[in-house]
């Protein structure tokens, strides 16, 4: 099974679990998270369903690069990891 991870930044502001999915698609892994803690979704998505601009998603090593879809494709021993971007000077 894929292996969701959320970095530590976000457990300053609601639960984190680690989450095994079956899931084959992006969306539906990040689904299976909010379902154990739905508050974890406004953290991550906007109101359109859309990555937030300071959240960052690495599947296997590679950057997510379509915030809207989240379609990417997830193996069964992927490993992503949700964590949010640090900007500033």
């Amino acid at each position: 099974m894929a292996k969701l991870v959320f970095t530590q930044q976000l457990s300053r502001f609601t639960e984190v679990p680690e989450v095994d999915t079956p899931a084959c698609q992006l969306r539906d892994a990040l689904d299976s998270a909010f379902t154990i803690n739905p508050r974890l979704r406004d953290y991550v998505l906007d109101e359109q369903g859309h990555l937030r601009l300071h959240v960052v998603i690495f599947i296997d090593g590679r950057r997510v690069l379509d915030r809207q879809r989240l379609d990417d494709t997830l193996l069964s021993d992927s490993r992503v990891y949700i964590l949010q971007a640090l900007s500033g000077g």
